[in-house]
């Protein structure tokens, strides 16, 4: 997935990508080098390396450095700025690494999840059980490691006083926004019901506000954005943010796991209730809707019965319906931007451009 178009107005998002990627790595090492230096295991900084060097869109850096852009700040961004968004990354990857542990997921970005992989390098001297408990914690762990790491990120990326200001408050409701939306998923899984409304709830709060609206709003407020410029990336984040999740939830089930890197398996044998699903079992006839309480949610799910599924999502129509919402947001977005007052114009393209990318990927 190609995230920036040809370079407009000196935004080079390519590059910025880069530079986030470098401040997380060298940061990683310095960290890796205090605790060798200190006589602590390193397998912490280098799980969360490994993590993030093992692919990732990149999607909230991006966007952060978007946010700064569209409210008029310099191009290329500064240090701080590039920082920030590079916290924003490692925040992320505590939300995967503990995602996955509650999941129970196998693989992420096709390699081992971190509380797999810890369960398998320590296969030799623990055993069965004893290693899994050990992959399990010590995942937590990291995930731990890396929400503490993004806030010294955060505070000694050499931000004004005025900007740190403008920035804790959003930084704190994104997190308050991803935390209750992930127990909202957790607390609906298992049971999935046609219950649309709920699952438009998890992915407002679980994705579209913490996937695209919070990383615009905190470049924006960087660059001292006004509340008027606010509102606009909110109408363009949203829908943008529901229709990335929409595209999640129908590749969950229905990609290619050599181009996801993830099971198509997991989201059925975890009774995901996502809005696909709900709506299946909305529009369901008896016999279908019979079945699939039968088989979603079921840790031994085969392959076969989740084929069984997924004819039962395409022959609903819920298949078609979510593809369907997708477009609908995807016009959304580009009538905001078409009307946009406030935005600065040649960030515009780029919010274009990633808008088409997003909707229409395939991992």
């Amino acid at each position: 997935m190609t995230l920036a178009p040809p370079l407009t107005g000196g935004l080079d998002l390519p590059e910025a990508r880069a530079a986030a990627e470098t401040i997380l790595s060298q940061f990683l090492e310095r960290k890796r080098a205090e605790a060798a230096a200190r006589h602590l295991s390193t397998e912490i900084p280098a799980a969360l390396r490994d993590f993030l060097t093992a692919g990732g869109k990149r999607l909230r850096p991006v966007l952060c450095v978007l946010g700064w852009h569209a409210a008029g700040g310099t191009a290329p961004p500064p240090r701080p700025v590039l920082q920030v968004a590079a916290a924003l990354e490692m925040f992320h990857a505590f939300c995967l690494v503990h995602d996955d542990v509650m999941d129970a997921s196998a693989t992420r970005r096709g390699k081992p999840t971190v509380h797999r992989a810890f369960a398998d390098r320590h296969a030799a001297d623990r055993y069965g059980p004893a290693a899994d408990r050990f992959g399990t914690s010590a995942a937590i762990l990291v995930g731990d490691f890396a929400l503490a790491w993004t806030d010294e990120l955060v505070h000694a990326a050499g931000l004004t006083p005025d900007q740190l200001a403008r920035l804790l408050p959003v930084l704190d409701a994104m997190r308050d926004e991803v935390l209750y939306g992930q127990y909202l998923d957790v607390a609906a899984g298992g049971q999935p019901t046609d219950d649309v409304e709920r699952a438009w709830t998890i992915i407002r709060f679980k994705t579209a506000k913490y996937t695209c609206e919070r990383p615009l709003h905190i470049g924006a407020v960087l660059a001292g954005a006004p509340g008027p410029l606010l509102d606009e990336l909110s109408a363009y984040a949203l829908p943008l943010g529901e229709a990335f999740q929409l595209r999640d939830d129908l590749l969950g089930v229905f990609g290619d796991p050599a181009v996801t890197g993830k099971s198509r398996l997991d989201d059925l044998r975890e009774g995901k209730h996502t809005l696909l699903i709900a709506l299946a079992l909305r529009d369901a006839a008896p016999p279908h809707k019979t079945l699939l309480h039968r088989l979603l949610g079921s840790p031994g799910l085969t392959e076969a019965e989740a084929a069984q599924i997924r004819s039962i999502l395409t022959v609903t129509g819920a298949r078609a319906h979510v593809e369907e919402l997708i477009d609908q947001r995807r016009h959304a977005v580009l009538h905001t931007l078409d009307s946009a007052a406030t935005l600065t114009p040649h960030a515009i393209p780029h919010l274009r451009h990633l808008a088409d990318t997003v909707t229409r990927r395939t991992s």
